[in-house]
């Protein structure tokens, strides 16, 4: 197997993963928008916090989903470049919450570490992309 096609197939799983990851989060907080604020110890006191929860993770969420499955199926380099802006940018503001308000906690710290790999991931991939144009 070439190495273009290895690339093209370790993207596609890449952005499969993805969607599965970000589809997961999603779903849990249309369905139960406290479950997913359980996971941060944080109590949704009232019925704005909870539309709020379930509209950005929620519905929001899902339409990255279809967009990146519309990628998936169109333009998987989109679809890299996509993702490594999605997770970096958490990455990013896990990294100025430190600055701003000190150290994370184990879940913080966690995702920071998970966040970053898939968006160092993705940019990898890309060069991957960018060597056989």
């Amino acid at each position: 197997m070439n190495t273009q096609k290895i690339t093209k197939i370790s993207s596609q799983i890449y952005v499969g993963f993805s969607i599965f990851s970000i589809a997961y989060v999603s779903v849990l907080s249309i369905y139960n928008p406290q479950g997913t604020m359980d996971l941060v110890a944080t109590r949704l006191s009232n019925t704005d916090a909870i539309s709020s929860m379930r509209g950005i993770y929620g519905g929001v969420g899902l339409v990255i989903c279809f967009s990146l499955v519309h990628l998936l199926l169109k333009d998987v380099k989109k679809a890299l470049i996509f993702l490594s802006l999605f997770w970096l940018a958490y990455s990013i503001s896990r990294l100025i919450t430190i600055l701003v308000d000190g150290p994370l906690g184990e879940f913080g710290s966690q995702w920071l570490v998970i966040e970053s790999t898939l968006g160092i991931l993705a940019l990898v991939l890309l060069l991957f992309y960018r060597r056989f144009r």
